[in-house]
């Protein structure tokens, strides 16, 4: 599991969370930097920093979610496949509401304010009948690709399968409505039918935009929730 990798390097980051990185982002970076590098050198640090960045910034709105509700944090960990918010005690149902749809929310967020800053920006430049300069440019197209990289990670986060936050805050909702097991057992039906499409998906997705995404959740693990079965 992700939360055995081991830390090559820790700090204190803002809200005063400890930030841990793991190992296995580095294989990532790889990865991204790899397939990156062919278009252009300064286009693979741009994508590897965005992400990395984005994915910082949607864990530390789970840990706002936690502060802000008297949950304190023990850490946030990034890792190979994303990261993680760990908190220091278990919190309620109605709190973990608030403190999974913050991630999710920090990337819409993100990815509003670069759009609309980049719009005008360019309008800007458009309507005074000037070019803006070399380093303008770069800067206006990492905004650019960092609102689009947060639009992504913001609807991924929502597919309702576990372990995104779209599955958990499903499965929050459905507890809202019927007991424990009985909204496990929904959310994991509604998990392994989205689990059994997700791999025909991502051949479509690969076919029609041409990237591939690292990430497969389980159809065994969404069965034994829809027996009812402690599965996550």
């Amino acid at each position: 599991m992700m939360n055995k990798d081991t830390v090559i390097f820790s700090f204190v980051g803002p809200l005063g969370v400890r930030v841990e990185v793991g190992q296995t982002l580095l294989g990532l970076l790889a990865i991204l930097f790899y397939f990156s590098i062919g278009v252009d050198l300064a286009y693979a640090v741009m994508i590897c920093v965005a992400i990395v960045l984005a994915i910082y910034l949607h864990e530390l709105g789970h840990a706002w979610g936690n502060q802000i509700q008297g949950v304190p944090v023990r850490r946030i960990m990034l890792h190979g496949a994303g990261g993680f918010c760990e908190s220091k005690r278990t919190s309620s149902a109605y709190q973990q509401e608030l403190i999974v749809a913050m991630g999710p929310i920090v990337n819409a967020t993100l990815w509003a304010t670069c759009s609309l800053f980049d719009t005008f920006m360019w309008n800007h430049w458009t309507h005074a009948g000037t070019e803006p300069s070399y380093l303008a440019s770069e800067v206006m197209y990492f905004i650019w690709l960092f609102g689009q990289i947060n639009f992504y990670l913001a609807v991924f986060n929502m597919i309702p399968v576990q372990p995104l936050d779209g599955g958990k805050l499903f499965h929050l909702l459905m507890l809202r409505f019927m007991r424990g097991e009985a909204a496990q057992q929904v959310t994991g039906a509604v998990g392994l039918a989205m689990s059994i499409m997700w791999i025909p998906a991502m051949v479509a997705v690969f076919y029609f935009q041409g990237w591939v995404l690292f990430f497969i959740p389980s159809i065994a693990a969404h069965y034994r929730m829809m027996r009812g079965e402690p599965a996550y």
